[in-house]
């Protein structure tokens, strides 16, 4: 929704300053300074990225969430499953957990917290590692190297899209100066056209330049750094898990591993010492409940 929001006030706050001030909007209506800049912008886009970047990005930017995807309410969640699963293996055994990390779709643990089921990122990362962790072969120096190169991919492949609409989004004024140069060329072109009718020419030819200034800097670099907002979130969300994992593999209690990823959450996520622990609490008691 915010999305829409703030193009509806770039939108209305450049046309209806413009109205305003006494001037009128149907000059600024150029269906061909439109057609060179856009077109212009989608073809440096497809000359410049390879076809899996193409597609990532189209995937991407319908994708573009609404609100934050990943809340307080979420990472409560996750550190509440966690929660469960650690002490579950401290207390009967890594090998208690391989039927829930191996079948989470089936497992009494996961499906209490569908938010996090029903997320295929956290699930593959979560899931891969607690299997590696029930294997027992490998060093904690060595899952946590793994895990970091992981995040360190997922970042890297994550941010082609914001990083192919930053381009698109730099390129877009330049766009927008050659459809006015193209414009001012046929205005020149036509020394016997009166005055009234070469400063009607110019002023068409201008409004290359502002269309190419408002595209670039309210439309395509704001969806830029949204997708970069929305790629941050999700590397968080993965750091937070290797946290506590890590703690876990360093032999702490589930509760202080639980308590480790919530201090590598940023403030705005991050719930309370006390919120956690009364969180970890009732979660303790439902799952001795229900043992």
């Amino acid at each position: 929704m915010l999305i829409p929001i703030g193009f509806i006030i770039v939108t209305f706050s450049v046309f209806g300053g413009f109205a305003l001030s006494g001037g009128h909007l149907g000059p600024l209506y150029q269906p061909t300074e439109i057609l060179m800049i856009g077109g212009a912008a989608l073809g440096s886009f497809i000359a410049a990225n390879n076809g899996k970047a193409i597609m990532a990005t189209l995937r991407t930017t319908s994708k573009l969430k609404r609100t934050v995807k990943y809340d307080k309410a979420t990472y409560m969640e996750l550190m509440a499953l966690q929660y469960k699963l650690l002490t579950k293996a401290r207390r009967d055994g890594m090998l208690a957990i391989e039927r829930d990390v191996d079948n989470p779709q089936e497992s009494a643990i996961f499906s209490e917290y569908p938010k996090i089921q029903n997320d295929p990122m956290i699930m593959n990362f979560l899931t891969d590692y607690l299997r590696l962790m029930i294997s027992g072969n490998m060093d904690p120096h060595q899952i946590d190297e793994l895990m970091e190169h992981e995040i360190e991919a997922f970042e890297h492949e994550a941010h082609i899209p914001a990083d192919a609409l930053a381009k698109v989004g730099d390129g877009l004024p330049a766009f927008g100066i050659v459809a006015a140069v193209m414009g001012v060329i046929k205005a020149l072109s036509s020394a016997d056209a009166g005055a009234e009718q070469m400063g009607l020419m110019i002023a068409h030819a201008l409004v290359g330049t502002f269309l190419g200034i408002l595209l670039a800097y309210g439309f395509v670099n704001p969806l830029s750094s949204r997708v970069d907002r929305q790629v941050n979130e999700a590397v968080k969300m993965l750091q937070c898990i290797r946290v506590t994992l890590l703690a876990s593999l360093n032999g702490y209690a589930p509760q202080l591993a639980v308590e480790f990823g919530r201090k590598a959450l940023h403030t705005t996520e991050r719930p309370s010492f006390s919120e956690l622990e009364d969180h970890v609490r009732s979660t303790r008691g439902a799952g001795t409940g229900g043992a």
